[in-house]
């Protein structure tokens, strides 16, 4: 009998509601729209608390062991991680900062004709 080898990944999984977004951190399957969980190893809130943070939590030694058993990150979560310092930055990180600070200079080059005038 031949077993099947089943590719697993470690992603974010949106929870909550339309207007207040909540991620789990979690294996599953790389089979599209899988709605199995092999294991949620942490969770994601995106949106800022009172103090401005966005809060993270992940079980590392449990991430490592299922990046050890050959699990693959998807994007959204390396840049994540990345961020926090446990991958290195990923250059759509560096992308997106570039995009967001032109875009700043853009809005900051139109207040000061305005105020010109």
């Amino acid at each position: 009998m031949s077993s099947a080898v089943t590719k697993l990944g470690i992603k974010l999984i949106r929870e909550g509601c339309a207007n207040r977004p909540f991620y789990l951190i979690a294996v599953t399957p790389q089979i599209r729209n899988s709605e199995e969980i092999k294991e949620q190893i942490g969770t994601y809130d995106p949106l800022p608390n009172e103090r401005n943070e966005k809060l993270c939590a992940i079980n590392l030694e449990r991430l490592y062991y299922w990046i050890g058993q050959g699990a693959k990150i998807s994007t959204p979560l390396r840049e994540l991680l990345g961020l926090g310092g446990f991958l290195p930055i990923h250059p759509r990180t560096y992308m997106t900062a570039w995009r967001n600070r032109k875009t700043m200079l853009e809005t900051q080059k139109k207040e000061t004709k305005t105020d010109e005038n």
